[in-house]
């Protein structure tokens, strides 16, 4: 299908990239009638060259596209200018979709899905974007070595910086902003991503076996992110 835009310009730019023409132009109606500027794209290169040229505010992205698949596709995107990316896939599989939020994916939704649940979603993915443009100017948050600094949205352990994506850090954050509260994986999801998903538990303990990793955590005997089993999980000590 031609790539192309619909609708005014407005201060938000939504790409959609999906080779069902059917899906696309229901993605695309619906969201240029939410006030959206859309464009679309069928196929990989297209959308990167329409990314690289229009500076979109999210990407709507089908995973299984021919030849460049999102996952892909989504790598390449984030391998420049950072973009929130709302993955799409017929799969069910968890595993797609911790593939997904690999390669930097914000939000997924499973086909079929209603065009009021994607227009909740695109919008909270919005939302979470500009609570990062316009961090609160509050201190470092110092614990065991450990530093998180919301104004900078910086992290680092023993003077060491820590390169976590924009999704990790706000989980990241909202654990340390409560140190020793329990927050179950639905209370996460709804301060991170804005909305509960009270199926998306294992999209939660992959974004935190992530961020373990990277903080260089022991995972038998965790320093900063404990998980407390049957609940959730806390930062610091009990």
């Amino acid at each position: 299908m031609r790539g192309g835009y619909d609708g005014p310009v407005t201060e938000q730019t939504v790409l959609v990239v999906d080779d069902e023409a059917a899906i696309a132009e229901a993605v695309r109606a619906r969201l240029s009638s939410e006030g959206f500027r859309v464009l679309v794209a069928g196929e990989g290169p297209q959308a990167l060259e329409l990314a690289g040229a229009e500076d979109p505010d999210l990407v709507v992205l089908d995973l299984m596209l021919p030849g460049m698949d999102g996952l892909e596709v989504c790598r390449r995107l984030q391998a420049g200018r950072w973009v929130p990316v709302l993955m799409l896939t017929a799969r069910t599989e968890e595993a797609d979709k911790v593939a997904g939020f690999a390669v930097g994916a914000d939000d997924y939704l499973t086909k079929p899905f209603s065009l009021r649940e994607l227009t909740v979603r695109v919008r909270a993915i919005l939302r979470r974007v500009e609570r990062i443009a316009s961090p609160p100017s509050t201190g470092p948050i110092d614990y065991a070595g450990l530093s998180v600094d919301p104004s900078k949205r910086k992290v680092s352990v023993d003077g060491a910086e820590v390169q976590l994506t924009p999704l990790e850090f706000e989980i990241l954050l909202a654990l340390a902003r409560e140190p020793g509260v329990v927050l179950t994986r639905e209370q996460l999801m709804d301060r991170v991503w804005g909305y509960r998903d009270y199926a998306g538990g294992r999209v939660v303990d992959s974004h935190v076996a992530r961020i373990r990793r990277k903080l260089g955590e022991d995972g038998a005997e965790p320093r900063f992110v404990r998980t407390v089993h049957g609940v959730g999980y806390a930062f610091g000590d009990e």
